[in-house]
């Protein structure tokens, strides 16, 4: 059984579906973190360096543990060669 289709087993759950659902946008974010680091070429130790912290830090940002400030999502980005934005979307 792959991953994908242990997955799609999983949110026929709708319980589970729900879930997912919920935390589809703090998923994403953490895409988006990893993705940054990944295109510059980067390991969580040097983002680290950059950003004057540990990389256990880097590390539970990329698992999405904790609740990091904005200043911080901003520091990582620029630590990545990045910038953020914050785009608001209506519902």
């Amino acid at each position: 059984m792959t991953l994908q289709s242990l997955k799609e087993r999983a949110l026929r759950n709708p319980e589970v579906n729900t879930e997912y659902e919920r935390l589809h946008d703090e998923f994403a974010l953490i895409d988006q973190l990893i993705a940054m680091r990944s295109q510059a070429g980067l390991t969580q130790e040097q983002v680290a360096v950059r950003m004057n912290t540990q990389k256990s830090n880097i590390s539970r940002l990329e698992r999405g543990n904790g609740n990091p400030s904005w200043a911080t999502l901003v520091k990582y980005a620029h630590a990545c060669g990045f910038s953020l934005s914050l785009q608001a979307l209506k519902e």
